[in-house]
């Protein structure tokens, strides 16, 4: 209970942080200041908390403590061998006035320098390769932050205060990382379309997540893949479902470099280790990646921009992610090209699970051509029909799509859920029963009547490989029986009512008067013709 009101507390902090920017800028730029600021407090703060344990072997009762044994220490002549020691557990150090402590007592005390917060960036972005470039995003000379440099210096010092009431002391990483992933949320929702960018609604996370680590909940060292990452938190969903969440292995990539920010970040507020995230910024269709000594993982999480463009170059068809299939997937569509890339990344005995629009069920040419081949080779395990208006940047309904690398049959589950769903006012939202239950039918792995039915290959032949779920589970709901005699009852009822109602109109009609010779006769005529 402490943890959930720790939580709520932190959330509050921090959105009131939000507060400060929300007039100046749309959350798409804001989310940039106040994830980033956030960030840089929790280096900071994590920093001098293991600066006071390596000093007294205990936690502090304060930053303030920490600090000021920290100052004490850089004093003493084995200063140096503590440094080496907090860079080498940390990957970074701060000096003393590069503190956030010494920052949020500078905001209090107006004397806060935009220069030095600068300069504790450009000192954490040098100090390893985990953090280059980490907080490009932040420009804290923009002319959004306010007219000429006293009041950009205050809304950056203002923002400092505000968020320096979050306390990271007796916070555990659990309860950041989820104030930090309810943060990425609410700006999902406010950024509306560019969301889709960075952010997974958290209920279509959890079925990937569930239906991928099904089976291999236990397993020690597991290892989880997202060529798409967005900011990350469709992979951080592993360690919610693992009996060992401290020896997962997270593999992402992402194009977008602002993206791609927030998920390192992220990572590290979820209290990943550095030597458990191996993260990339690039494009995943482009070349291939990984292709070092991990190539291939025991789950594949991916919510790839649907239906996105991409080069469709002759030459991909030599590419070994692609070459089996005889044809690439369209320019204008590049779906099956997502899905085929982390296909070829998925361990023989793991699980893929991908989110894709509906056309790639029963769209033909080369899509037809590589869904027959992926049925043939029995690679689809399942197609799950979600609910519309899920995300934030379509309304269009979308489907999980599950993959095995090799499996025995070939017969495939087909689950219709698009009913599962809360209305909401902007996003229909799915509940954890919704979740629950589409987890039912998928472990069960049977035919239930206007749910599910589990096809067999010989029925997906006969349907000319065409997986569109209509086709396999009839979810048609029989109107009720109309009694005519009712019906008609029901008619003459209103017909007397309206006659009744018009006579009375017409009573009142002729009760009005005019010395307008015009309008009397116009009453006329109008009286004339009601009466018919």
């Amino acid at each position: 209970m402490a943890d959930l009101e720790n939580s709520k507390d932190l959330i509050s902090v921090l959105w009131s942080g939000a507060d400060i920017l929300r007039s100046k800028m749309d959350a798409n730029e804001y989310k940039d200041y106040l994830l980033g600021i956030v960030f840089y407090k929790y280096l900071s703060d994590s920093f001098l908390i293991k600066v006071y344990d390596l000093i007294y072997d205990e936690k502090p009762d304060s930053l303030k403590a920490a600090l000021d044994a920290y100052k004490e220490a850089l004093e003493d002549e084995s200063a140096e061998e503590l440094k080496e020691q907090i860079k080498s557990e940390c990957h970074y150090v701060i000096e003393p006035d590069l503190t956030y402590t010494c920052f949020a007592d500078a905001a209090r005390n107006n004397s806060f320098n935009r220069e030095q917060l600068q300069k504790a960036f450009n000192n954490i972005e040098q100090s390893d390769p985990l953090f280059v470039d980490l907080f490009t995003d932040i420009d804290l000379y923009s002319s959004r932050l306010g007219a000429g440099d006293q009041k950009q210096s205050d809304t950056i010092s203002n923002l400092i205060k505000e968020i320096d009431k979050a306390d990271l002391l007796n916070s555990d990483a659990e309860i950041l990382g989820n104030a930090y992933e309810y943060l990425i949320g609410q700006f999902a929702s406010e950024t509306g379309k560019k969301a889709g960018e960075f952010y997974t609604p958290q209920a279509v996370s959890k079925i990937l997540t569930r239906i991928a680590i099904a089976g291999q909940e236990n397993r020690k060292g597991l290892s989880v893949y997202d060529p798409c990452m967005g900011s990350g938190s469709l992979l951080l969903n592993a360690k919610k479902y693992a009996a060992e969440p401290d020896y997962i292995k997270y593999y992402g990539q992402e194009l977008n470099t602002s993206t791609f920010n927030l998920a390192r970040m992220n990572m590290f507020l979820h209290g990943i280790v550095p030597e458990n995230q191996v993260l990339r910024n690039g494009d995943t269709l482009d070349g291939d990646w990984p292709t070092g000594e991990e190539t291939d993982f025991n789950m594949v999480l991916m919510n790839p921009p649907y239906s996105a463009k991409w080069s469709a170059a002759a030459g991909f068809l030599q590419d070994e992610r692609f070459s089996e299939y005889g044809v690439l997937a369209p320019k204008s569509k590049a779906d099956y090209a997502f899905l085929l890339h982390g296909l070829y990344h998925l361990k023989s005995k793991g699980t893929m699970a991908i989110v894709l629009p509906h056309g790639v069920l029963f769209r033909g040419a080369a899509e037809g051509k590589i869904r027959e081949k992926l049925l043939r080779a029995g690679n689809i395990y399942a197609v799950i029909g979600l609910p519309a208006n899920l995300f934030y940047n379509t309304s269009i309904p979308t489907c999980i799509v599950v993959l095995k690398k090799h499996r025995d049959g070939r017969d495939v589950l087909f689950i219709d859920a698009s009913q599962k769903f809360e209305k909401g006012k902007k996003q229909n939202a799915m509940t954890d029963e919704h979740i629950d239950a589409v987890m039912e039918l998928y472990k069960n792995r049977k035919t239930v009547e206007k749910e599910s039915y589990l096809a067999s290959f010989e029925d997906i032949e006969k349907n000319d490989f065409n997986l569109n779920i209509p086709r396999y589970v009839d979810n048609f709901e029989e109107e009720e029986e109309i009694d005519l005699d009712e019906l008609l009852t029901s008619i003459s009822t209103t017909d007397d009512e309206i006659e009744k109602t018009q006579a009375e109109f017409i009573t009142l009609l002729k009760e009005l008067t005019s010395t307008d010779e015009k309008i009397e006769a116009s009453l006329s005529n109008l009286i004339r013709k009601m009466e018919g």
